[in-house]
C-alpha cells in the first residue's frame, strides 16, 4: 500500500502527503522509497513552481524513523543511506519547498521540516530534534542556520519540545494557522510565491544554497549518520521506541 499520496494542485504547485497515519508517518523503508522516487521525479520538471510537503493526518507530519520496522543489520544501512538520501534531495531540491508542520514533528521529521525552505504550522505543532537521546550525529547541518548556533546546540543537546509559539519567536515560521488550516494557509503561501517568476525563485533559492554552504554541511551530516549506523550504535531496527 502506497504511503505518500501526491496531487498536483493549480499554478505548478505539487503536494506530498505523507499517509501513515496509524504510526504518526513515522517512516520505514517503504515510505523513504517513495519520497526519494517522487523527490527525483519532481526535480526534473521544469513545470513545478512549489513543492508542499504535508500530511494527511493532523496528528503528525512524522513522528521521524519507524525504529519498528523489522530489519537485519544490512537493512538498517539501507534505511539510514535512504534518510541521507532524502535529505540530500530535499537540500539540492530546486525549487522552493514549504513543510506543512502539525502534530508530532520530531526526529527525522524535523529534520525534514528543517531542511525546506519555508515552514508553516499548525497550533498543535510539536517539534523536537532527538537526535542527542540515540547518540545520533544529526541536526546542526539544518538547524544552525536556522535558529543560530547557541539555540540550535540547546534544542539539539536537550531535545525537548519546542511548540507553535516558540517556533515561531525563533524564526523558524513563516506561518501559523489552527492545525485543521495549516496546509490551506501553506498552499495560500504556495500560490504567492508561484506568482513569481519560476527561473528568479530557482536562481535566489540556489543563491542562498551557496551563501549558507548548506550543501556541504548536509553532506557531511550525512557521512555522519551512515557512518553512526555501519559502526555505531545505530538507529534500532525490529524494536519499539521513537
Amino acid at each position: 500500500m502506497a504511503a505518500l499520496t501526491r496531487e498536483r494542485a493549480d499554478d505548478g504547485i505539487e503536494v506530498l502527503r505523507l499517509d501513515r497515519p496509524e504510526v504518526r508517518n513515522a517512516m520505514d523503508s517503504g515510505l523513504l522509497a517513495e519520497l526519494n522516487a517522487a523527490l527525483a521525479e519532481l526535480a526534473a520538471d521544469a513545470t513545478l513552481k512549489v513543492l508542499v510537503i504535508s500530511t494527511t493526518s493532523e496528528r503528525a507530519l512524522s513522528a521521524g524513523a519507524d525504529v519498528a520496522e523489522a530489519l537485519d543489520p544490512a537493512g538498517g544501512v539501507a534505511r539510514m543511506e535512504a534518510f541521507a538520501a532524502l535529505y540530500a534531495a530535499i537540500e539540492a531540491f530546486p525549487a522552493p519547498t514549504i513543510a506543512v508542520c502539525v502534530g508530532n514533528v520530531v526526529g527525522a521529521g524535523a529534520e525534514l521540516a528543517a531542511g525546506c525552505d519555508l515552514r508553516v504550522a499548525g497550533d498543535n505543532l510539536k517539534l523536537m530534534f532527538p537526535g542527542a537521546r540515540l547518540g545520533v550525529p544529526v541536526g546542526p547541518a539544518r538547524l544552525v542556520p536556522l535558529v543560530g548556533l547557541s539555540k540550535a546546540r540547546e534544542l539539539i543537546f536537550t531535545g525537548r519540545v519546542v511548540d507553535a509559539a516558540e517556533a515561531d519567536a525563533l524564526g523558524l515560521l513563516a506561518r501559523t494557522a489552527p492545525a485543521a488550516e495549516a496546509e490551506a494557509a501553506a498552499l495560500e503561501l504556495a500560490r504567492e510565491l508561484a506568482a513569481n517568476p519560476a527561473a528568479g525563485l530557482r536562481h535566489l533559492k540556489e543563491l542562498f544554497r551557496e551563501y549558507e554552504g548548506t550543501k556541504y554541511r548536509v553532506a557531511r551530516e550525512n557521512a555522519e549518520i551512515v557512518e553512526f549506523q555501519l559502526e555505531g550504535a545505530g538507529l534500532p531496527y525490529g524494536g519499539v521506541g521513537s
